[in-house]
């Protein structure tokens, strides 16, 4: 059973930066594209970004292209999200995700992720 644990959320000012991670129990990782979706009170939950299983492509929302970086080490069953240049648009609870298929391509479709953390709070303070 698939288990992903987010961590690494907290509270920083604009401008400052944090690492998100995402640990995957369930050792299905390393054959799915993953992804980080966003979800802000009173709104839908949206695509951050995303990355093929070997991490060797990788795509992003234009709200955080240039500023978020995503990752993966396979080996560590762990998924990274780097956010530099915070804003406070960027306040939200962020979620992991597993892409559901193995060795399908990565998608911005929250639909088509059938494995979810639990959620780690980011909060960008003017």
């Amino acid at each position: 059973q698939v288990q992903l644990v987010e961590s690494g959320g907290g509270s920083v000012q604009a401008g400052g930066s944090l690492r998100l991670s995402c640990a995957d129990s369930g050792r299905i990782f390393s054959r799915n594209a993953m992804g980080w979706f966003r979800q802000a009170p009173g709104k839908e939950r949206e695509f951050v970004s995303v990355i093929t299983w070997r991490g060797g492509s990788t795509d992003y929302a234009d709200s955080v292209k240039g500023r978020f970086t995503i990752s993966r080490d396979n080996a560590k069953n762990t998924m990274y999200l780097q956010m530099n240049s915070l804003k406070p648009d960027d306040t939200a609870v962020y979620y992991c995700a597993v892409r559901t298929g193995a060795f399908e391509p990565p998608s911005p479709y929250p639909y088509q992720y059938g494995f979810w953390g639990q959620g780690t709070q980011v909060t960008v303070s003017s």
